[in-house]
């Protein structure tokens, strides 16, 4: 418990660093004292001002997106006993965007197109699980049937469909819309003000998901194993991909669909700290907002005034870091 008390605080403080750096980039620089005193005394010139309206929500919002996909990712990758899967691996983010994209086609405003990333993702959520329950069911009942193959297959299948109706929206979109809509497929976090219930979800999957952790370690072990030890390995792969999905649609409505997040963070911190999931599950969550928040404050001021869609920068980060992870060897557990 100590060594992962002792990851989980060098985590927080990277963070507390990540969030001093974003505060104070921007068009207007402040140095860590003026971020203090903007923070404190938010009311005290035009600093407070564009610190609690823009950057402070954005950054928020940017580290709970983050940490969302990181946790997903890890959860995911336990669910599928496949190191390579990812949140959107089950069709989630297919879902999200076409309930997004729809609402931009409509020329509806932003909380609408929050509103419907959110029913596409759910609608998603439900139609995978609804489809893989019957094996879920005979695993239950006769435990000799690996659900696994069965959720990625259809989730893959699911996905694809989704990819068809959102080639087809955007054939049909005006060149007025295109550009927005692909900024929100590569993830944007643009004018993001939504933190609020994406950090709440964070907090209550962790609080939900840590007692089971001891059983998840078991369930890497093999599903025989799980059983043989008292496992309820059904149920818990139901529930882990209830909260899985449920952080990964409020990630994707908060911030579009961004790559690699949720795949490079648990790939990573395993290679780093071993495939303890009562260690890794923390760790993911910070890690991951740390991440996407230094690609966010990377996108919006490497190029500025021009903002980068983040998606973008998670992306020019992750296929060499990934590449190079590949190459190595993972800890043993």
């Amino acid at each position: 418990m100590r060594r992962a008390l002792l990851v989980w605080l060098t985590l927080a403080v990277v963070a507390v660093a990540a969030f001093a750096f974003a505060l104070g980039i921007g068009s207007i620089r402040l140095g860590p004292l003026e971020v203090i005193h903007a923070l404190t005394s938010p009311s005290d010139g035009a600093a407070g001002e564009i610190l609690m309206k823009l950057r402070l929500p954005r950054a928020l919002a940017a580290f709970a997106a983050g940490g969302l996909l990181a946790f997903a990712g890890a959860l995911m990758q336990v669910l599928l006993r496949n190191p390579l899967a990812d949140p959107y691996v089950l069709g989630l983010s297919g879902g999200a965007a076409v309930g997004a994209l729809g609402a931009m086609l409509a020329w509806l405003g932003s909380l609408f197109v929050n509103f419907g990333a959110a029913v596409g993702a759910f609608a998603a959520i439900v139609l995978v699980f609804a489809l893989a329950q019957r094996d879920l069911t005979r695993q239950q009942l006769f435990g000799s049937i690996d659900a696994s193959p069965r959720l990625l297959l259809t989730g893959v299948i699911i996905a694809t469909g989704w990819t068809a109706i959102i080639i087809l929206i955007l054939t049909l979109a005006p060149e007025t819309k295109l550009r927005g809509m692909l900024f929100w497929m590569m993830g944007d976090l643009n004018g993001a003000g939504s933190w609020i219930p994406a950090l709440l979800t964070l907090a209550a999957c962790l609080a939900v998901i840590y007692p089971a952790a001891r059983d998840l370690n078991v369930l890497l072990r093999g599903e025989a194993l799980a059983r043989a030890l008292g496992v309820r390995v059904a149920p818990l792969r139901r529930m882990v991909y209830l909260i899985a999905s449920i952080a990964t649609a409020l990630a994707v409505t908060t911030a579009g669909t961004i790559g690699f997040v949720g795949l490079l963070v648990p790939h990573a911190l395993r290679l780093a700290l071993g495939n303890d999931q009562r260690v890794l599950l923390p760790a993911s969550a910070l890690a991951g907002g740390v991440l996407l928040l230094a690609a966010d404050t990377a996108a919006r001021s490497v190029l500025a005034p021009v903002q980068l869609p983040v998606g973008v920068v998670t992306a020019l980060i992750g296929v060499p870091a990934f590449m190079f992870l590949l190459m190595r060897s993972p800890k043993k557990t």
